[in-house]
């Protein structure tokens, strides 16, 4: 869906979640794939059984990419990402669970390069289906300012 919104429009604590999504094997092997990442801990079940997790865990990178796709469902043409700051992997996804994200706008900032725009920092959580928040980062965006009246 796409929705306007300019820098004026973002009000600081204003909130959105996402719908959920089940993490599977194939997203494991398609991730593994994609980054060379094969690392025991996501692909071997026999080594995880080892660990204090007893089973495998997601990719971080994976979790990220899924948990900002899921924002994906509102286009703003007015905005482009800038970046992410402040990014951590909380708590490990497994296989079978249910992820959502929940969005915040969580400040607002003048661009230091730019007068025509200005920055956004939607605090981003990635949360499973027991309520958990499993990583969490800062997405700072670029928004256009509302145009002055002719």
């Amino acid at each position: 869906m796409e929705q306007l919104k300019y820098y004026e429009d973002y009000q600081i604590g204003e909130q959105r979640q996402t719908t959920g999504r089940t993490i599977t094997e194939t997203d494991f092997i398609v991730h593994a794939g994609h980054t060379g990442d094969f690392f025991p801990h996501h692909m071997d079940a026999e080594f995880a059984k080892t660990t204090p997790f007893g089973q495998r865990i997601a990719h971080g990178t994976m979790v990220l990419s899924i948990g900002i796709g899921l924002t994906a469902s509102v286009i703003n043409p007015a905005a482009f990402s800038y970046g992410y700051d402040r990014m951590r992997f909380i708590r490990p996804v497994f296989i079978g669970d249910t992820i959502h994200t929940r969005v915040t706008i969580h400040s607002k900032d003048d661009d230091p390069k730019r007068a025509e725009v200005g920055r956004v920092v939607e605090r981003t959580e990635v949360v499973n289906q027991k309520g958990e928040v499993v990583l969490a980062a800062d997405h700072i965006h670029i928004v256009e300012r509302r145009p002055k009246a002719a």
